[in-house]
């Protein structure tokens, strides 16, 4: 604590790394590009873009549960095509986790946090909430990316870029 407290003396505001210009004030999301990468429907509202995966396990009563309950995969995309966010939540089983973590941080996206929702459930599903910047479709990409290297209901789909 003591090293943590002396770095903040020195650098008390974190730095721009990035250097990425500043996001827009007002998104302006254009949500096709994203749909045909992603092959999937999302919703756009306000000038922001959200699409969402589904995937099925079973809860330890063995009822069925799926994207409707939570079991998915999301993608919001903010600000413009060629200077957006995404942030996202994804759905994973144990096996996908090492892959998946590995295809969003090759593709520039950053881990936030892995946690799971329930027990008992078969297939164990984790999630992990990732968030990146750069260009809306490059984003998409890397998620699609790493979609695929999960069981998601519509992992044969069309739309690949």
């Amino acid at each position: 604590m003591d090293k943590i407290a002396e770095i903040r003396k020195r650098t008390p505001k974190p730095s721009n790394k990035s250097n990425a210009p500043v996001l827009p004030n007002k998104s302006s999301i254009d949500g096709a590009p994203i749909e045909n990468v992603l092959g999937v429907k999302g919703v756009a509202r306000d000038g922001m873009f959200k699409a969402t995966m589904g995937r099925q396990t079973n809860a330890a009563c063995g009822c069925p549960v799926g994207k409707a309950m939570g079991v998915n995969t999301w993608a919001a995309f903010a600000g413009a095509n060629d200077n957006a966010v995404v942030d996202g939540d994804f759905a994973v089983g144990e096996t996908e986790l090492a892959s998946v973590l590995k295809e969003l941080r090759a593709g520039g996206i950053d881990i936030v946090a892995i946690h799971h929702h329930t027990v008992g459930e078969n297939p164990r599903i984790l999630f992990l909430h990732y968030w990146g910047r750069g260009k809306a479709v490059d984003l998409a990409t890397t998620v699609r990316k790493a979609l695929d290297l999960t069981a998601w209901e519509g992992k044969t789909g069309e739309g690949r870029t």
